[in-house]
């Protein structure tokens, strides 16, 4: 497994990556840094561990946002990835305990 740096709202990362899947985990830091700086951008909420619950919501709700899956096992490996990056989330997040 490889290691990325990457860049949310300014704060530096790294995260495990599987070999090949560097394009996917650009996106996804993409859309998490997009969603995640809207949030800050609206000035309503200064605290990072809350726009991450925040932006994971939007994110999350979203994906349910999408047409049933025609097959029972796709949607549960999006469950199933889903929940995982929200654990992934969880883990960096409780090594940040930093506040904007």
């Amino acid at each position: 497994m490889k290691q990325i740096e990457v860049q949310i709202m300014g704060q530096g990362y790294v995260l495990g990556c599987p070999e090949g899947g560097e394009n996917r985990l650009s996106e996804a830091v993409s859309k998490v840094d997009q969603a995640m700086c809207k949030i800050r951008d609206a000035g309503k909420i200064k605290a990072r561990d809350r726009i991450a619950v925040l932006a994971a919501l939007n994110l999350a709700f979203d994906l349910t946002d999408r047409p049933a899956a025609a097959n029972n096992t796709d949607s549960q490996a999006s469950t199933s990835d889903l929940h995982n990056l929200l654990q992934r989330m969880d883990a960096v997040l409780a090594r940040d305990n930093q506040l904007i």
